[in-house]
């Protein structure tokens, strides 16, 4: 009588571990450290770049200004508020500034309802910009009473009008052209009562939680 063959032994339940013996726990330390060094100087590299663009961003538009407010909250009189990207003291009166940071070719006229961006493969809407900028001059101009106001939609470098600007928008290259520097440092002052219709603006205002260019939205 045979005896019943030996069953195979059952296969490992985890795989077997590697030999370390051979690895040099010193230089695998190092490259470790050398990778979370140069993870480190490419995340300081982007936020200096994002710096100094805002700094870059802030001189174009402010430089034709005498005092200027940024990312704030203009209440409408109903119980909300608008955020609003600059509003610029300047010698025309106040200038507020509603930046928009689209790439691409954008398509767009004062009876329009719906501009169009065609950038790369991409081709898309956003509503008619001027309808927010009226929104925001009116409730700025709720809040003064001899002060001029006026407003301008600017885009960034990044997009480009093939057909020609509508009205009330400008490119950022183009803004010290609209409102130049030289303008401010002619009249040396604005008048006091100006200066007081922009102190009872300041107080009526508060920081916004918006601070980056609006995309096409």
């Amino acid at each position: 009588m045979s005896l019943p063959a030996p069953r195979p032994p059952l296969p490992p339940l985890l795989p077997p571990l590697p030999d370390l013996r051979g690895i040099d726990f010193r230089l695998a330390g190092y490259v470790a450290l050398a990778a979370a060094a140069i993870a480190l100087l490419g995340l300081g590299w982007r936020w200096y770049r994002r710096r100094r663009a805002r700094a870059e961003l802030l001189r174009t538009v402010t430089g034709g200004a005498f005092e200027h407010l940024q990312d704030v909250l203009v209440p409408d009189g109903q119980g909300a508020a608008l955020h609003v990207d600059f509003l610029l003291l300047t010698v025309r009166g106040c200038i507020m500034i509603d930046m928009r940071d689209i790439a691409g070719n954008i398509f767009g006229g004062d009876q329009m309802n719906e501009w169009t961006v065609m950038h790369r493969d991409q081709r898309y809407t956003f509503a008619n910009p001027q309808t927010g900028l009226y929104d925001r001059i009116a409730v700025v101009r709720a809040l003064v009473t001899d002060l001029p106001v006026e407003g301008r939609v600017v885009f960034s470098a990044k997009g480009r009008f093939p057909k020609g600007l509508p009205r009330y928008t400008l490119m950022l290259e183009s803004l010290a052209a609209e409102f130049p520097p030289a303008e401010r440092q002619q009249a040396g002052a604005v008048p006091d009562a100006w200066r007081a219709e922009w102190e009872r603006l300041r107080t009526a205002c508060h920081p916004s939680g918006l601070v980056d260019p609006k995309p096409a939205v």
